[in-house]
């Protein structure tokens, strides 16, 4: 069997052999509600077409996220004053709250996870899963493979996030950083993240 399908077939096995209750609550981080929270969080008062295009979502379910967590107390309306027909969202007290006991159990678990893989693993684990996210981030159901220049923009636009992202969370422990770069530099022998895509080799 190629390799490629033997990856893609262990991946869909170890996805499918170990739901939890953390996975869930993980999963949960990159959408819906604590994906409008956290968007909020890093970047400030946002329109909810901005929601929408950073979350991948339709008009319409980014509207019925909004409502919920207004609901909630956790975020507040403004007049957008660039664009009256418009409004800006951000986050209320309790929405920072919210957010932040989310982000809490989730480093939690997750720093336990990686104390049990060690600090090399750890290192070369989130070096990969950052590199086949940004590929995954341009793959779309039934859509033409993804070309050179969309995956270069993928890789630029994240690492224009992670400084973004490490400059809020600056002197935040439990402010949740992007993996592969808030490490402190690597040997040669260990792992690099690649700056820009590689492609495969034989």
């Amino acid at each position: 069997m190629d390799y490629t399908l033997e990856a893609v077939h262990e991946l869909m096995f170890a996805m499918w052999s170990s739901r939890s209750r953390a996975m869930r609550s993980f999963e949960r981080g990159g959408q819906g509600e604590m994906f409008v929270l956290r968007e909020l969080s890093f970047q400030g008062p946002r329109t909810p077409k901005q929601l929408a295009e950073a979350m991948g979502a339709t008009s319409g379910r980014i509207s019925s996220i909004l409502s919920s967590l207004t609901k909630k107390g956790w975020i507040v309306r403004s007049e957008d004053p660039f664009d009256r027909r418009s409004v800006r969202i951000a986050l209320s007290q309790e929405g920072r709250q919210a957010e932040r006991r989310h982000s809490e159990m989730l480093v939690r678990d997750l720093t336990w996870v990686f104390s049990r893989m060690g600090e090399t693993r750890t290192r070369a684990f989130v070096d990969l899963l950052a590199e086949f996210m940004t590929y995954m981030s341009v793959c779309t159901p039934d859509g033409p493979v993804p070309t050179d220049e969309q995956v270069q923009e993928a890789f630029a636009r994240r690492r224009r996030l992670h400084d973004r992202m490490l400059a809020m969370a600056h002197g935040d422990p439990i402010c949740l950083r992007p993996p592969d770069d808030s490490f402190e530099p690597r040997s040669d022998t260990e792992p690099v993240h690649p700056a820009e895509p590689v492609q495969p080799t034989a």
